[in-house]
């Protein structure tokens, strides 16, 4: 009995030691979010007009972050995917010397993205009116000069 109370004792002693320690070290999302202000809530977005502006000058990249198999039913045809609960494993294989816009239809996923990749070092957006907004901004004419303009999509 004696052995159990120890043990136990020892576990909790540890327990409010690493507790301690993790207080004593924030996490990179603890001081994103202590950092947090207006100017980081306005730069942490970005419309589909300032994507499209963004893309043809060569400072940001399209992170599509939607499940394979979301993608392979219909996707934009340029910029890179990499599933959300991928991401852990896979983010260092972006670019560090670009803006980072992560999408996926509407946002929610979206906005984790971004905060976990700012969390990384990365200058991340997210895309505030989606995929289904993309998508409605590159119809027809607007369609073709972004593909001329950036030579993406042959």
């Amino acid at each position: 009995m004696q052995r159990i109370i120890l043990l136990s004792l020892m576990l909790l002693f540890t327990t409010v030691l690493a507790g301690q320690a993790a207080e004593e070290h924030p996490s990179a999302f603890d001081t994103f979010l202590t950092n947090f202000d207006y100017d980081t809530r306005a730069d942490m977005k970005a419309s589909s007009k300032q994507l499209i502006k963004m893309i043809e000058e060569k400072k940001a990249i399209l992170l599509d972050i939607r499940f394979t198999e979301e993608v392979k039913t219909w996707k934009m045809g340029f910029g890179l995917q990499i599933p959300l609960n991928e991401l852990p494993k896979r983010y260092k294989e972006l670019p560090k010397d670009k803006i980072i816009v992560t999408a996926c239809p509407h946002k929610d996923r979206s906005s984790l993205a971004m905060a976990y990749l700012r969390t990384k070092g990365y200058n991340a957006r997210y895309l505030t009116d989606g995929l289904t907004g993309l998508a409605e901004s590159l119809r027809g004419d607007d369609a073709k000069e972004f593909r001329e303009d950036t030579g993406c999509c042959p």
